[in-house]
């Protein structure tokens, strides 16, 4: 069994600034997490996505900050359990008992929900025998963009990840791009749209709009071409993968049945301390819900802060810590 402070569930860049706050006040956090590897969104879907918000940084790259948490973070050696779902939840004798879908155990005095809009699901196209080719030529994420070095890649969507995937893969890593977007207007930032525009003109990348992908054909075990549906025909198309990116379905999960109280699929919270209806469980960043709230990172950096401070008289009922800024002398190190 894992033994921590505070069991964060979700390792997005709310939960891993999480670890930041409660490690100041001298609290252990360990972290779970569905993905495989820390990041969230920021790092599985849009790593290569500019992000504006982050305060002392123009322009960051989704990636890069998650990079940055993930160093910041390094002095208060969190632990990690990752590629497992928080499942069942007990408690006994003051502690939480999380157990994960892979029986992992972890008891903590308290549990910090920050798993963003909850587990998510790729929507998927209707499509016959669509489960046959999916890791067989179909991806519904893009994690190494390295896989379809010199591959011929048909990407399907209109908003920025399909937007943003195109002009990444186009520019020297596939040796061929078709982008095909059921509308001939997109949904993503202006700029996406331009450079795909451009792209096109260039000849980089094939675009298809008015169109969709109705039937997916095989070779052996895996993709070797696909049908596009247009106004006024049928085009099959050779293509060693295709990535339908038509957007992710948010889940809460088994969250949904720990008697949290619920507004659909986000968690109701007291702003004073971003604390749920059961004591001792918290949920900050897309999770929870309240009048006014903002669904961006850098809201989920203050629900963090002031979360980890009333958390710490869950973890050291007993006294009182003094706070230390990380503007004295030392700094981190000086912890």
């Amino acid at each position: 069994m894992i033994e921590t402070d505070i069991v964060v569930i979700g390792a997005g860049p709310t939960g891993l600034f999480t670890v930041f706050e409660a490690g100041l006040l001298g609290m252990r956090c360990h972290l779970v997490d569905s993905l495989t590897k820390p990041g969230g969104q920021c790092a599985e879907i849009y790593p290569n996505k500019p992000i504006y918000d982050i305060p002392a940084y123009p322009e960051i790259m989704a990636g890069e900050l998650i990079d940055k948490l993930l160093e910041q973070i390094k002095p208060f050696s969190p632990g990690y359990t990752l590629g497992e779902t928080a499942e069942k939840l007990s408690k006994s004798e003051g502690k939480f008992l999380i157990t994960t879908d892979k029986n992992t155990q972890i008891s903590a005095k308290v549990i910090t929900i920050a798993g963003g809009l909850g587990n998510f699901e790729p929507r998927k196209p209707v499509i016959d025998d669509l489960n046959k080719f999916e890791d067989n030529g179909v991806q519904y994420s893009i994690v190494d963009p390295k896989k379809f070095q010199g591959k011929n890649v048909v990407i399907s969507g209109g908003g920025d990840s399909a937007l943003d995937w195109a002009v990444y893969l186009a520019n020297g890593i596939a040796s061929e791009l078709t982008l095909v977007h059921r509308r001939d207007s997109f949904r993503g930032h202006l700029d996406s749209i331009d450079q795909i525009n451009k792209m096109t003109e260039l000849g980089t990348i094939n675009l298809i709009t008015n169109a969709e992908v109705v039937e997916l054909i095989r070779s052996g075990d895996s993709l070797s071409s696909i049908k596009i549906k247009t106004q006024d025909k049928i085009i099959q198309k050779e293509t060693n993968y295709w990535v339908p990116l038509f957007g992710l379905t948010p889940k809460l999960g088994p969250i949904a049945n720990w008697g949290l109280n619920l507004d659909k699929n986000n968690i109701e919270v007291d702003t004073v301390d971003y604390s749920t209806n059961i004591e001792g469980i918290y949920a900050i960043g897309d999770i929870n819900t309240y009048e006014g709230k903002l669904n961006l990172i850098l809201s989920g950096f203050h629900e963090a802060a002031l979360m980890a401070h009333s958390a710490f008289k869950h973890v050291f009922p007993e006294g009182k810590k003094s706070f230390k800024y990380t503007t004295v002398l030392g700094g981190i190190k000086g912890f």
